[in-house]
């Protein structure tokens, strides 16, 4: 399953995130992971939740962040929920490029059981029309 925070940048996006995630963590029976595109936020973090520094690595397209997730999902039986901060820059994707890479999240969270909750900054107009209804808080 796929959730989608969008607005522009400097809306208040990633305040959303981190407080999704620190609510939820009370609830969760599995892991969650917050991956960001640097470690700023980490003591905003509940200390449950396992912090990915997107800056570590290095992606030159959508496809290598796909097969990192991949590879953390791999390692992580208990995973329930991954947060994606700044999506269109972690996963190296564009507007023309996103439903194809939201796809491909929804189909593996599907397959994994793992469901996404991504901030992307874009408007309601970038948002392909299939994902729509999965906006759930645009501001």
């Amino acid at each position: 399953m796929i959730e989608l925070i969008i607005g522009n940048e400097g809306k208040g996006k990633t305040r959303e995130m981190l407080d999704r995630a620190n609510n939820q963590v009370k609830e969760a029976v599995g892991n969650l992971v917050y991956v960001d595109k640097n470690a700023k936020h980490m003591y905003e973090l509940n200390n449950r939740i396992r912090l990915v520094d997107i800056s570590e690595f290095s992606f030159e397209n959508a496809d290598e962040f796909y097969g990192f997730i991949c590879g953390i999902i791999s390692q992580d039986h208990d995973l329930e929920q991954l947060y994606f901060d700044n999506f269109k820059r972690i996963a190296c994707v564009d507007n023309s490029g996103l439903e194809g890479v939201l796809d491909k999240f929804a189909k593996l969270g599907e397959s994994r059981g793992v469901k996404f909750c991504i901030s992307i900054a874009a408007t309601d107009a970038d948002i392909p029309d299939s994902y729509k209804d999965k906006v759930i808080i645009s501001l």
